[in-house]
């Protein structure tokens, strides 16, 4: 009930303040532009908070609290006041309407629904357009099918048919609880989380992945003991490595070219191929 009663004490005194004649706005920007003048730039903003009221009461459809959108259009309205230049000759209310329509249409996007959507300038334009369109387009002589509407609406708001039915969709739907009940009548049925995919691999597959890996583990340290001294300390720093060593680094370290270097990689590698092949059927046997 108080914050009932200061929303209403708030419009009352919006509604109250006085016109702004165009000299008087100026002079205020002035003393605001010039001298940074705090009670002229409030001045300007409570002279126009009327505005902020009738712009939020637009946004009201999207189930918001109105006393809310208010407080987003007067940040946006002292964001406004703050930027004015009076040197373009433009009334202040066809200025701050801009600031104020932005705040509170990004306080929509923010809060309207738990999934976050678009950010975009068209997927904004999508959002606050769709119905109206829809209703506008539902309105003619046409009968047009749910696909023809949505194709229309992209066309006119220069985004593609799949964002179209995707905005559609979460417009026409509540966000849900992953936590609530399948069934409302019984509270043993479990909940909306238990029907989610999951992406992990099953038990079994679990099991056998690390039975193959502990498996390859095990070739691998066979093959590696038929390598000599160099051969094993090029494969570690080439491959065996998180930072791979490069062809040059090795041969400075090891007093050797380049070139000679990659001749010993090469050779180790092919001994660990038939060291691998060769291993490979034994270890499974006995796995």
């Amino acid at each position: 009930m108080k914050n009932l009663s200061a929303d209403r004490r708030m419009i009352k005194i919006a509604m109250a303040a006085p016109y702004l004649e165009r000299h008087e706005e100026q002079a205020l920007a002035l003393a605001w532009k010039d001298h940074q003048d705090q009670d002229a730039r409030n001045k300007i903003a409570m002279a126009h908070m009327r505005l902020v009221i009738s712009m939020a009461s637009k946004f009201r459809n999207f189930g918001l609290p109105m006393s809310d959108l208010v407080q987003e259009g007067h940040i946006g309205l002292l964001e406004a006041a703050a930027r004015f230049e009076p040197s373009r000759e433009v009334r202040f209310s066809t200025y701050a309407s801009w600031w104020i329509r932005a705040s509170m249409q990004d306080y929509v996007l923010r809060n309207w629904s738990i999934v976050r959507g678009g950010t975009s300038s068209a997927q904004k334009a999508l959002f606050f357009n769709l119905r109206r369109l829809r209703a506008k387009l539902a309105q003619g002589d046409r009968q047009l099918t749910a696909r023809a509407v949505h194709e229309e609406i992209a066309v006119a708001l220069g985004v593609s048919l799949a964002d179209v039915q995707t905005m559609d969709a979460r417009l026409s739907g509540n966000d849900a609880s992953l936590q609530a009940p399948i069934s409302s009548g019984d509270a043993d049925s479990g909940e909306r989380l238990d029907l989610l995919a999951c992406d992990a691999p099953l038990p079994d597959e679990q099991v056998s992945e690390m039975i193959d890996s502990e498996r390859r583990r095990v070739w691998l340290s066979h093959a590696l003991c038929q390598l000599n001294e160099r051969e094993m300390k090029i494969i570690s720093a080439r491959r065996l490595s998180e930072d791979s060593a490069t062809l040059e680094e090795l041969g400075a370290a090891l007093g050797i070219s380049k070139e000679r270097v990659r001749q010993i990689e090469t050779r180790a590698l092919e001994k660990l191929k038939i060291a691998l092949v060769a291993e490979a059927p034994v270890l499974a046997m006995r796995h």
